[in-house]
């Protein structure tokens, strides 16, 4: 391939690959010609890393055309942050002691150990994790656990982590060109061929990061949508899915490559002359109204249904709290029935509400609902509004808990945010500190002292529950 450009730079098209693993080279070496006698610069070492070149070589000539002298560069698979790639000074061009075959094959090689022994399984599968953020970084760290929880519930391998600690979040790129190149290097050693962003990234960031690197990039919210699109069951949750999902992609339908054609026929702003960009857009703000209007058909169906259950009087408990903390265990327990329980976050999306008869004549209708996570996208709240609408008819609230996550403090106030989000922070509440028995009796006793009020239990061996039955009885008759 001969590339053309100007005296100031040469465009690079867009590579055709034959090679996809995440943990290789391209299989392309770059050598181009520099008009003054100047060495490789760091625009020559971005693309180095971002393009992930065999190896990229200068060739510096004199004004009539003659070349003068060589220069070449390559990634360092071994190296660290501050030891990306290696630079060979510049030389007399007919004097040059460099094989780019042969180093690019050794390069293969120890790219090939290193991804082995970070990374046994399947490659495609693998996630970077990121952490740019002003927070410290224990909060950081801890909210890269909850990241890796999440993509293991998507079906993702986390092969790494990478935390930057800045004082203020670079709005086009997040990061710096440098530290960019430095997480290029990381997700080359680790095999990992998408980059999760532990935060929202904006359109303009989104666009300038798939620009700059091949890797797949998505953030917290692209993350947690996938997982709830991978849950959804029933048709309303599929729809509400969706909704967000289309909600989140709208402002981030971007120009892909200049290639990017119109469509044959038509003048002015609709129909056949429009851009594919246009129609898209167009095509989804159709299918977000229609699935509105579907949703609202749900919306009314549901609220039918509780205006049935509130003329029974029913008192009805609804299950509230963090995501993957025993709710749906809880249920089944409470209520002697069989709710979907798995150990992975967000694994009940549809709400659930089960009959229960007690002595005297007592009735009480539980409702499980969808677990909540801090920085829940909300896009996701406003979709799911049908589905948090079942919480607003009930009489009483189980907040139950994690006591066994580190997390715990952090979990309930990120739950009583969201009930304070939807007014329902008043609504008598209990809260239930679920897997009671995996703590030691120090740590059982500190959580007494600081929730004097809540309710130890362990759902799974029915610890607590009946002292927790009792004090729902007495709330409610």
């Amino acid at each position: 391939m001969v590339i053309i450009g100007d005296h100031k730079q040469i465009v690079i098209p867009h590579l055709n690959r034959t090679k996809h693993d995440p943990a290789r080279l391209s299989g392309v070496r770059l050598l181009h010609t520099h008009l003054e006698n100047q060495p490789i610069n760091d625009e020559d070492l971005m693309d180095l890393i971002f393009l992930r070149l065999d190896s990229i070589e200068v060739l510096t000539v004199s004004a009539q055309g003659f070349p003068i002298s060589y220069s070449c560069a390559h990634i360092l698979p071994t190296g660290g942050k501050n030891n990306l790639y290696e630079v060979y000074p510049l030389c007399p061009w007919d004097k040059v002691n460099f094989n780019p075959l042969a180093t690019a094959k050794n390069l293969e090689k120890e790219l090939e150990r290193i991804s082995k022994s970070a990374s046994p399984t399947i490659r495609e599968k693998h996630a970077l994790l990121i952490s740019v953020s002003t927070e410290s970084k224990k909060v950081q760290e801890n909210s890269l656990k909850e990241l890796e929880a999440l993509a293991k519930t998507a079906g993702l391998k986390v092969s790494g982590y990478f935390i930057q600690r800045v004082q203020k979040i670079n709005p086009s790129h997040i990061l710096g060109k440098g530290k960019l190149a430095e997480l290029e290097i990381i997700a080359l050693q680790k095999g990992a061929s998408i980059l999760i962003f532990d935060c929202e990234l904006s359109p303009s960031q989104l666009r300038n990061l798939t620009n700059i690197t091949e890797r797949k990039v998505i953030d917290r919210t692209q993350l947690i949508l996938d997982i709830f699109a991978q849950h959804a069951k029933s048709k309303a949750g599929q729809l509400q899915v969706e909704m967000a999902q289309l909600k989140y992609t709208l402002p981030r339908l971007i120009k892909q490559n200049r290639a990017f054609s119109r469509l044959a026929g038509g003048i002015g702003g609709r129909g056949p002359g429009e851009t594919k960009l246009e129609i898209d857009r167009r095509k989804i703000r159709e299918r977000i109204n229609k699935i509105k209007k579907e949703l609202d058909k749900i919306k009314r169906q549901r609220q039918t249904a509780r205006n049935l259950r509130e003329r029974s009087q029913i008192p009805i408990v609804a299950l509230v709290g963090y995501t993957n903390v025993g709710k749906s265990t809880l249920l089944n327990t409470l209520t002697q029935s069989k709710v979907l329980v798995a150990d992975k976050l967000f694994a009940t999306l549809d709400p659930t509400s089960k009959r229960m008869r007690y002595p005297k004549n007592k009735e009480i209708i539980f409702t499980d609902t969808v677990g909540f996570i801090a920085h829940l996208p909300n896009d996701l709240k406003q979709a799911f509004s049908a589905t948090l609408e079942e919480l607003r008819p009930a009489n009483l609230l189980l907040h139950v808990a994690d006591a066994s996550h580190p997390q715990l403090e952090n979990q309930i106030n990120a739950v009583k945010e969201i009930l304070k989000e939807l007014n329902l922070e008043d609504k008598t509440t209990l809260l239930i500190l679920n897997k009671w028995d995996k703590l030691t009796a120090d740590q059982q006793q500190q959580l007494k002292n600081k929730y004097p009020s809540a309710f130890p239990t362990s759902a799974l061996n029915k610890f607590g529950l009946d002292r927790l039955t009792q004090e729902i009885l007495k709330k409610l008759f």
